[in-house]
């Protein structure tokens, strides 16, 4: 299969700019894949959908305000940093924008919440393949204490915000209401829809629900470039699996009973930790903390997860061709399947990305 086939036409006014007015309130197109039949419905009627003894699984990463603004310490020139990852305290790789302003020894100052220069700056050390620069913070004990303070929700892209009203809510809405581990650059987005009294129906439904973590990156927004998925540099994201969690899947599974991964970055662990367990049973995961790098495409033999919930994904990125190897097992079918059902989406307005509605793949 070639990258060009997982690309669609989206019209711009589909893709969300604000969330829901109420996190369970958005819509849910049902998508039965072994059919191809779709429904479309609210997203409390996911209830509707579980049985009691399945396993819900969920991300429970935190997403941290890691956009930073700053300016030339000699220039004045102005800075946008994204920090992706910490090497050590205060010692991170970012994205900085505009790049080329940045060379190695550049002192930047980092601007306050009225964005007026502070008494935290950093100096660009290294820059790598991808054109990241690694940058050390100093005049404060830790950088990752005062982001809550210096920091600003690092909204995808393709959301616009000009509107600060806007954008402290974001810091809310841009966040699970079950967010403990921080780490993530990007919300794990299929679990906005649900509040603490949806949790609450369902485990009184009797569904056992558990977490894992993976720091979402912000490779997951990245298109593959590549004219071939198999030639694509996967991105890399760190993750955690507890020995409970490890203990519920695996009981799940030799009980038949159904796993749900709630959104691909926890299907994303539970496919590479099932890699792990392999030699005791291809059904079985291990506990285990690190980084992974799997790229999920078609054809793919899933191993844990049985029922996908998910959000509506861009054309040609990797979350795309996860759910589409998702919605055909072992084959390629389930790229016209998705591609399908995303046509039906758009042709019903339904609303795209990160804050756009779910799609529930059984």
């Amino acid at each position: 299969m070639r990258t060009a086939d997982f690309d669609f036409e989206l019209p711009a006014e589909l893709i969300a700019q604000v969330p829901a007015p109420q996190r369970d309130r958005s819509r849910l197109l049902v998508l039965h894949r072994h059919s191809g039949q779709v429904e479309h419905r609210r997203f409390r009627d996911f209830l509707e959908y579980l049985r009691p003894g399945d396993l819900l699984v969920l991300n429970n990463s935190r997403v941290i305000p890691a956009r930073l603004r700053g300016r030339n310490a000699h220039t004045d020139g102005q800075f946008e940093i994204l920090l992706l990852e910490e090497n050590a305290t205060n010692d991170w790789w970012v994205m900085l924008r505009p790049g080329k302003r940045a060379r190695v020894g550049t002192q930047i100052v980092l601007l306050d919440a009225r964005a007026q220069p502070g008494c935290v700056r950093t100096t660009v050390l290294e820059t790598n393949d991808e054109g990241h620069r690694r940058l050390l913070f100093a005049g404060a004990p830790n950088i990752a204490d005062l982001l809550d303070v210096l920091g600003e929700v690092p909204l995808p892209p393709y959301i616009m915000r000009s509107d600060t009203s806007r954008m402290e809510q974001d810091r809310q809405r841009y966040q699970t209401v079950f967010a403990q581990t921080a780490g993530s650059v990007a919300a794990p987005t299929a679990g906005l829809h649900f509040t603490e009294s949806l949790l609450a129906e369902i485990a009184a439904r009797g569904v056992q629900v558990c977490f894992l973590t993976l720091h979402v990156g912000l490779g997951t927004f990245a298109p593959v470039k590549a004219e071939i998925p198999t030639a694509h540099t996967m991105h890399e994201e760190r993750y955690e699996l507890s020995e409970e969690s490890a203990r519920a899947i695996n009981e799940a599974k030799s009980a038949g009973r159904r796993v749900i991964a709630v959104g691909t970055t926890t299907v994303r662990v539970l496919e590479s930790v099932a890699a792990q367990g392999a030699r005791s049973s291809p059904a079985s995961v291990v506990a285990h903390s690190g980084k992974t790098r799997i790229f999920i495409y078609p054809p793919y033999d899933f191993k844990i997860t049985d029922v996908l919930l998910t959000n509506f994904h861009l054309p040609r990125s990797t979350l795309l061709m996860l759910v589409s190897a998702f919605a055909g097992p072992n084959g390629t079918r389930g790229r016209d399947v998705i591609l399908s059902a995303y046509a039906e989406a758009i042709r019903e307005r339904y609303r795209f990305f990160s804050y756009g509605d779910a799609m529930l793949i059984l």
